[in-house]
């Protein structure tokens, strides 16, 4: 495993970090979670993403169960605040952004938050308010760094206009060979000012794994396949998109990876990505993941990418 530094914090994260989204505290049993937390630590993983939203706080206490008696300074912790946790509690107001970090501490059974982000951007409060709130907590000791998800240039901006703040250090953008719109102007903008990238869907959802060919319906228990979860994948899934991609089976092959590692190497080749984020239901699934840290991919390989995936990549 290798490792990085998010943007310029003091924290060094590993190059791939171990998700929850849909799956702990959700369709993972506990047990299953708990082997997958524990593989990932021994396969050097260090950076473990989770939101308070996710199983509306079931994937914050099952990593707190997971990390039991794992030394604290073993584990990099990210969660995130805006999502809705009941009625009325939404958003990034400073009384709710104190509210939820309290929560999410108690949840995940620790006396802080190393990456506290805001997990989308809140137009209905203040920015400098919400702003205060972060840097309240970072003054507090319960926060290390403060970041975001899915901000717009323009939020990203203002964000850094608002004075006398703790400035943002992450972003947590969906980025993969399929979904590229953050390069444009979200990288270029973070990298100015030190913020760090550690992003989601490296694999486009899964469409980049392997498991989808062009000409066949998606297997019974995939994501694309999945009740709740189809409509989310279907840029991802649609016909065209399956055939470019069946064309990168080849490109693996010749450079000795799997379709994953070719993922993931193609997003970790940019140098603003501290992380990036994998999901896994099985211990095997981590350490298929984590042999991408490192791989470095040949220029005329990556000119190849972009050209079978030239009508493919949906944003």
């Amino acid at each position: 495993m290798q490792y990085r530094r998010l943007g310029d914090s003091d924290l060094v994260v590993s190059e791939i970090a171990l998700g929850s989204w849909l799956t702990y505290g959700d369709k993972v049993t506990d047990e299953h979670a708990v082997d997958c937390v524990h593989a990932a630590l021994d396969a050097g993983i260090t950076l473990f993403d989770t939101a308070n939203v996710y199983g509306r706080g079931a994937a914050e206490e099952l990593l707190a169960r997971a990390f039991t008696g794992i030394e604290r300074d073993r584990y990099v912790l990210a969660t995130k605040v805006y999502m809705p946790m009941g009625r009325g509690e939404l958003g990034l107001s400073a009384a709710q952004v104190r509210k939820q970090c309290d929560a999410s501490l108690r949840r995940l059974g620790t006396d802080y938050i190393d990456i506290y982000q805001c997990h989308r951007f809140d137009s209905t409060t203040p920015l400098a308010e919400t702003m205060g709130a972060l840097t309240e907590l970072v003054e507090a000791g319960k926060v290390r760094v403060t970041g975001f998800s899915e901000w717009t240039p323009e939020n990203i901006e203002a964000a850094l206009a608002v004075p006398d703040v703790t400035p943002f250090r992450s972003s947590q953008p969906q980025y993969s060979m399929l979904w590229r719109r953050p390069e444009t102007a979200v990288f270029p903008l973070c990298a100015a000012h030190g913020i760090g990238q550690i992003v989601y869907s490296p694999l486009a959802q899964g469409a980049l794994s392997g498991k989808y060919r062009a000409g066949e319906p998606p297997p019974a228990t995939s994501r694309a396949a999945g009740r709740g979860t189809a409509s989310a994948m279907r840029a991802f899934s649609a016909e065209p998109v399956r055939a470019a991609v069946d064309r990168l089976r080849p490109l693996a092959g010749a450079a000795g990876l799997s379709m994953p590692q070719l993922a993931l190497a193609w997003v970790l080749r940019r140098s603003e990505v501290a992380a990036a984020i994998v999901g896994a239901t099985r211990p095997e699934q981590i350490w298929q993941n984590v042999t991408a840290s490192g791989v470095t991919l040949a220029p005329d390989l990556i000119a190849e990418i972009d050209a079978v995936l030239a009508s493919a990549v949906v944003g």
